[in-house]
């Protein structure tokens, strides 16, 4: 395959996505704001959680959140050309909701990628907005962080909604922001306590969100 040795391991090593997400960004004249990194530790794993507001999420968390991280992505971005060869050469995680054996099987694969410092970023509301307000959360992304007792960091991303909103290609140069929270200890808390958890990171992210898009 053509593809294999132009996008393959050496190709992510010498332009890692850090570095073309930012190019992205600047490439549609579009300024990113970060706040909060100092609430991170780079050696340490996490399970991130954002709002998802548009394509442009991507390159905004790649770009400037500086963690090692990998993506939990829906089913049928596999069969995107490029996207799904990339992401799977990068190790993301594909979730398959077809039923409960399927998704049990994706939360595993999951926890595979989850070692040494490496986290996982995931959009419990599976899907972009449709008006720049956010949706009900899943449960995917707590069940994970709590079997794995790793902490939740809340995302909250602003502007990538204006950039290039769901189902159009028009892109609009805009500010976008992403506020890295602090983490939440998931130490002690049974599945019991997701429902809590899903609530609190809700209102986080949230309260953080532009006027516009509450």
């Amino acid at each position: 395959m053509v593809l294999a040795p132009l996008f393959g391991d050496r190709f992510w090593g010498y332009y890692p996505p850090k570095w073309w997400s930012r190019f992205t960004c600047w490439l549609a004249l579009c300024f990113v704001k970060t706040r909060g990194r100092e609430n991170l530790d780079p050696h340490k794993s996490y399970i991130f959680v954002a709002n998802h507001q548009g394509a442009f999420d991507i390159f905004v968390v790649y770009g400037f959140l500086n963690q090692n991280i990998k993506w939990m992505q829906k089913q049928s971005l596999r069969k995107i050309p490029f996207v799904g060869f990339a992401s799977e050469k990068a190790g993301h995680v594909f979730v398959d909701n077809t039923n409960a054996a399927t998704r049990t099987a994706s939360i595993r694969k999951a926890k595979e990628q989850i070692v040494n410092g490496v986290s996982m970023v995931i959009f419990p509301e599976g899907a972009r907005t449709h008006d720049g307000r956010m949706g009900h959360f899943k449960r995917g992304a707590y069940h994970i962080a709590v079997d794995m007792k790793l902490p939740v960091v809340p995302l909250t991303i602003n502007g990538p909604f204006d950039v290039l909103k769901r189902n159009t290609l028009r892109l609009r140069p805009s500010k976008m922001e992403l506020i890295i929270h602090e983490p939440i200890d998931t130490e002690g808390l049974k599945e019991s306590d997701i429902p809590g958890l899903i609530d609190r990171t809700r209102t986080i992210i949230h309260e953080a969100l532009w006027d516009k898009y509450k």
